[in-house]
């Protein structure tokens, strides 16, 4: 019961993890796009890599790890429906995540060299950016989703 206890705490955590530093990122890069500031841009583009880069991705890979083991260790398997669905859109969610990392540093280093050179935001920046930010809505609900199924274990059966 303990090891259970200690495996839902974990993926409790990484879930919180996912999802607050999803919403902060979202949050600071689109406060930091509305000033057309290619400095703070690039400052906070910084930021949000990193971030993305020690937390994100320390918890996309705890995730699957601990929710196995959970799952094991209660005597679910990974075809319950629930649990299959969640899966689903846990992968969805990556193929989100895994473009906007490479949107997010690109984002970076257009600002960076608008600052250092003192020019405006070019229109490939603002195309990034678009798309950026359309990505984040279907990983978002997908992330709300999985909370909802992980919560409530609803009856699947197809």
């Amino acid at each position: 019961m303990l090891y259970q206890d200690i495996l839902r705490l974990i993926h409790v955590i990484g879930a919180t993890v996912l999802f607050g530093t999803g919403s902060g990122i979202a949050f600071f890069m689109v406060m930091a796009h509305k000033t057309r500031n290619p400095a703070i841009i690039s400052h906070v583009a910084s930021i949000v890599v990193l971030a993305d880069t020690v937390f994100t991705a320390s918890a996309v890979i705890l995730q699957p790890i601990s929710g196995y083991l959970l799952a094991k260790s209660i005597g679910w398997t990974l075809d319950t429906p629930w649990i299959a669905l969640s899966l689903g859109l846990y992968v969805l969610i990556g193929l989100f995540w895994l473009p906007v990392v490479w949107i997010q540093i690109q984002l970076r280093n257009i600002a960076t060299q608008a600052a250092a050179s003192g020019a405006e935001l070019p229109a490939h920046y603002f195309r990034l950016y678009n798309i950026w930010f359309i990505c984040g809505f279907p990983a978002f609900a997908a992330v709300i989703a999985i909370f909802w199924l992980m919560l409530t274990k609803p009856d699947l059966s197809w």
